[in-house]
């Protein structure tokens, strides 16, 4: 054998390693408190209380014209035209479209619902799906605002 000696490493993780480490984990308690205290990217908490509600039925029409009828009575109380209100017939077919791959028939009807907070939704309690109707602007939100008018015993 020869007498030259084998260098092997130093036992243990290098310095450098170990900083880099432990600056990681200090960055993450720092940003985790952060968020914590000042609430950035946490969704809120929804409190608000429905203020008024519909219970509705949509019926297309031979001739492209839509009528919205209260569940109760079956009163129409608005009639959206042929070739108008593209949020609401876009609206109404994705939910009707959700129903129909779910193998589920119209006997529900949907609930137009004002909020305490301003906002309003369209829910499918046989789907389980809700569209938050002034995610997509004042104008959009507006044309389903107009049911809740016609929607008003007279």
């Amino acid at each position: 054998m020869s007498d030259a000696t084998i260098k092997r490493p130093p036992a243990g993780m290098p310095k450098e390693v170990l900083l880099a480490a432990a600056a990681l984990i200090a960055l993450t308690v720092i940003g985790a408190t952060t968020a914590r205290l000042t609430g950035v990217g946490k969704t809120p908490e929804l409190s608000a209380r429905a203020v008024q509600t519909l219970s509705l039925r949509f019926d297309d029409q031979a001739n492209g014209s839509v009528l919205v009828r209260q569940a109760g009575d079956q009163a129409v109380i608005y009639t959206i035209a042929p070739e108008t209100n593209g949020f609401m017939r876009a609206t109404l077919r994705g939910l009707a479209q959700e129903r129909l791959r779910s193998g589920i028939g119209e006997a529900t009807p949907f609930l137009l619902t004002r909020w305490s907070d301003g906002r309003m939704s369209l829910d499918d309690a046989t789907t389980g799906r809700s569209v938050a109707l002034d995610a997509f602007g004042e104008t959009n939100a507006g044309a389903f605002a107009k049911l809740f008018v016609a929607g008003v015993p007279k």
